[in-house]
């Protein structure tokens, strides 16, 4: 029987990690820990050269590699951090490499990981269609797969994130992990429990994508299409991760989509880093589940930034209507000359811009005499947009906000 991942593979490939990816800051948030109730310690794998921890168990697996299975090349299946991790130190290491990516991976994941000159081979829906599409591929070409989570090397690699947390924080009571195939958490709780037995580890998954909470758990949440934490939409989770998991992870959590947008703009706005999707599912679990970690020291771990710059506006977009900071009114009025200069003029002066301005005649079921003017206003608050709606009723407007 094959024995289960030791501290001493972790603190092994910790060595050989030395100088080669960044020991990364875990630093606290005053303002994350006040919204949380929390004291919040951020892990910040985001500032890695690829934007992501992957790079750590990446470089691990293949720094091991003999002269032989170097000489053949390597190939990966990646929606896009596990793919830039592995192009990146595989150049660095002289190692041809192809990856092959899912079809639904990021413009900006594709375009870095061809940068590490990298062979990029888009196929299939899901991270599954992609992994045995690469399988073939290596058995037909005689690569050396190197899997995103479920090996040993790959997961130790992972783990000397929790060596850095714990010198840097050696009081923390909880570490709060992203979990897709599970290799990071496997990594993480191996030395965290083998350094700090009472330490709680915790793993986040998006709840479109409950493999491995189904797996451990023993239930039977459904599985969706997408999710804007990509990076772990995993439908297949690790063999060996699961093993570490049932033994030495404490608690499996999942975030629905609304709960990973509001961390990824709280990040931003708050701390001024970039968080993909599943970079955020951390902060996402301890929002949500504020009660679960009321008073306690919690490591977070900030997995990575890289996310697809339309998505982030989308989101952030999204955001701002949610907090009341763009808000949709629609005013009907007499159509007659002067008539939106003065709705204009009455905004201005309730100190709201207008971001768009629709005037519509045909589609609409007012008299003939009459318009209704669509805007998109900026407005400070939910309270602010308010104010404004009431400046404009007292002009004698009629107006709605419209969602």
């Amino acid at each position: 029987m094959r024995p289960m991942l030791q501290l001493a593979d972790i603190e092994a490939a910790a060595v050989r990690l030395a100088g080669q990816v960044l020991d990364t800051p875990c630093v606290e948030s005053r303002t994350l820990s006040s919204l949380t109730g929390a004291q919040v310690f951020l892990k910040m794998e985001n500032l890695q050269f690829t934007a992501s921890f992957k790079e750590r168990g990446a470089y691990n697996k293949l720094v091991q590699l003999g002269a032989e299975e170097r000489s053949r090349g390597v190939i990966a299946m990646s929606a896009g951090n596990h793919a830039q991790g592995v192009a990146y130190h595989a150049e660095r290491l002289g190692l041809p490499a192809t990856i092959v990516m899912p079809g639904f991976t990021p413009g900006v994941k594709v375009a870095r990981t061809q940068g590490f000159g990298a062979r990029v081979i888009l196929h299939g829906n899901t991270l599954e269609q992609a992994a045995v599409h690469a399988r073939a591929l290596a058995q037909h070409e005689r690569l050396v797969f190197i899997h995103p989570y479920d090996d040993e090397a790959i997961m130790a690699g992972q783990g000397t994130l929790a060596l850095e947390m714990l010198a840097a924080q050696p009081d923390l009571d909880a570490l709060v992990v992203p979990v897709g195939g599970g290799g990071l958490i496997s990594g993480i709780a191996t030395a965290a429990k083998a350094l700090k037995p009472g330490i709680e580890v915790i793993g986040v998954q998006a709840e479109r994508f409950p493999a491995m909470v189904n797996l451990v758990q023993g239930t039977h949440h459904a599985q969706g299409a997408s999710t804007i934490a990509e990076g772990i939409a995993v439908g297949a989770p690790g063999v060996r991760c699961a093993e570490v998991i049932r033994e030495r992870v404490d608690d499996l959590l999942l975030v629905d989509e609304g709960d990973i947008e509001q961390a990824i703009v709280l990040l931003l706005e708050i701390e001024k880093t970039l968080a993909e999707g599943a970079g955020a599912a951390a902060l996402a679990a301890l929002m949500r589940h504020r009660e679960r970690f009321a008073g306690k020291k919690v490591g977070m771990v900030l997995s990575g930034g890289n996310i697809d710059p339309q998505l982030l506006a989308q989101i952030i977009g999204r955001a701002l209507v949610r907090s009341g900071r763009l808000a949709r009114l629609v005013v009907s009025a007499r159509d007659v000359p002067g008539t939106l200069a003065r709705i204009t003029a009455l905004v201005a002066e309730a100190g709201a811009n207008i971001d768009e301005v629709h005037h519509q005649r045909a589609f609409t079921l007012l008299a003939a005499q009459n318009v209704e003017i669509e805007m998109v206003l900026q407005t400070r608050s939910r309270a602010h947009a308010e104010e404004v709606i009431e400046r404009l009723r007292a002009a004698g407007l009629e107006v709605r906000l419209a969602l």
